[in-house]
């Protein structure tokens, strides 16, 4: 079993073409929720060329929507979301800097070529692991659409964050590498 590599969230984008398919790393550092209403809310904001809740170049998204904290903990369970919904957004949010998503399942071609293109990440956490994901958590605190409840925007600071990179910035994709392992011939 390979080692993991520990990154910090700041240091993603100089990172990532060390990075391949398949690698596990330990990540730290500040990581934004954002779903599919917060996705929504962002875009039009791109329309309006307003001012955004976070800076896009070089953060890192975490599609979850945390339920309440207990009493003695800074979130609830934090499991990852189907990363497919945000798609249609990804690209303008890659194109504009993002550094990396986290969420779970395969990305379409236009986000792997956004990917690609601009030396980013896609990683993959565990889902259905959402209270063990909410260990790694060590402060939550929402920033913006708090209308929106467990969908608002909320900036983490995240410590050793078990994640698999799912597509690097060389088009590599565990999915598609994975299924060709398995395929039969």
């Amino acid at each position: 079993m390979s080692q993991a590599i520990r990154i910090k969230t700041e240091e993603l984008k100089q990172k990532a073409p060390e990075l391949k398919a398949g690698d596990k790393i330990l990540l730290t550092g500040v990581v934004y929720t954002s779903r599919d209403a917060a996705h929504k809310r962002i875009n039009a904001l791109l329309d309006e060329g307003s001012k955004l809740p976070y800076e896009l170049d070089g953060a890192v998204i975490y599609y979850a929507g945390p339920t309440p904290a207990p009493e003695g903990r800074p979130i609830g369970s934090c499991g990852p979301t189907t990363s497919g919904r945000m798609d249609k957004f990804a690209p303008r949010f890659l194109d504009l800097g993002l550094a990396a998503m986290i969420g779970k399942g395969e990305r379409n071609s236009e986000v792997r070529d956004a990917v690609v293109r601009n030396g980013a990440v896609y990683l993959c956490a565990v889902g259905g692991a959402g209270a063990l994901a909410a260990r790694c958590i060590k402060s939550c605190e929402v920033i913006a659409f708090e209308d929106l409840g467990c969908e608002s925007v909320k900036r983490l600071y995240v410590e050793d964050f078990p994640l698999i990179v799912a597509c690097d910035c060389k088009g590599g994709d565990v999915f598609t590498e994975g299924r060709k392992k398995y395929a039969v011939k």
